[in-house]
């Protein structure tokens, strides 16, 4: 049953790190902020690109182009924000965290395969996307000092809030 553990791995990562800035004195810097948010994309491309590799049913086949789609396209309006802003993104704890923790559960899923993969993936994207949210709303968004990058943060937020939604869609079909 590594269903649960998976998908806790993800959600535990991301809640500690926004519990993290709540109980800090200092909010997260912007160019903190843009490699976070940069980070998270990057993690769910790469967990949907094994996904494409592994998984043989539509639903979840269609979730994971959706999130290589809209996570490339953010990331790529975050990497032109911050070059016209000529801020360099800023390695950090939680983004290190992050990258640890998606090394360690893409493992993880590298072992599974067929329905036992496509649940894990699908129950550990909709813990991962909750997480996230939670984070950009409660930290990541109130916490940018630029009105650009608050934006695209609050555009990536109402796209996320729909992959959570797909998700939860999609895990409820494989049950």
């Amino acid at each position: 049953m590594l269903i649960r553990p998976l998908a806790a791995t993800a959600a535990l990562c991301l809640f500690a790190a926004s519990a993290t800035f709540a109980q800090a004195a200092e909010k997260p810097t912007d160019p903190q902020i843009a490699h976070i948010a940069y980070t998270a994309g990057e993690i769910d491309i790469e967990a949907a690109k094994l996904a494409l590799k592994k998984t043989q049913n539509k639903d979840v086949r269609d979730f994971a182009d959706d999130m290589v789609r809209d996570h490339e396209a953010v990331n790529k309006q975050a990497l032109d924000l911050v070059k016209k802003l000529k801020v360099k993104p800023e390695d950090n704890a939680t983004s290190k965290s992050l990258v640890a923790s998606a090394k360690e559960e893409r493992a993880k899923l590298a072992k599974l395969k067929g329905a036992a993969f496509d649940k894990a993936y699908i129950d550990n994207e909709v813990a991962y996307h909750k997480q996230v949210n939670g984070a950009l709303e409660t930290v990541l968004i109130p916490s940018a000092s630029n009105a650009e990058l608050k934006s695209l943060l609050e555009t990536g937020l109402k796209v996320f809030q729909g992959h959570e939604q797909h998700a939860e869609h999609v895990a409820a079909a494989l049950k």
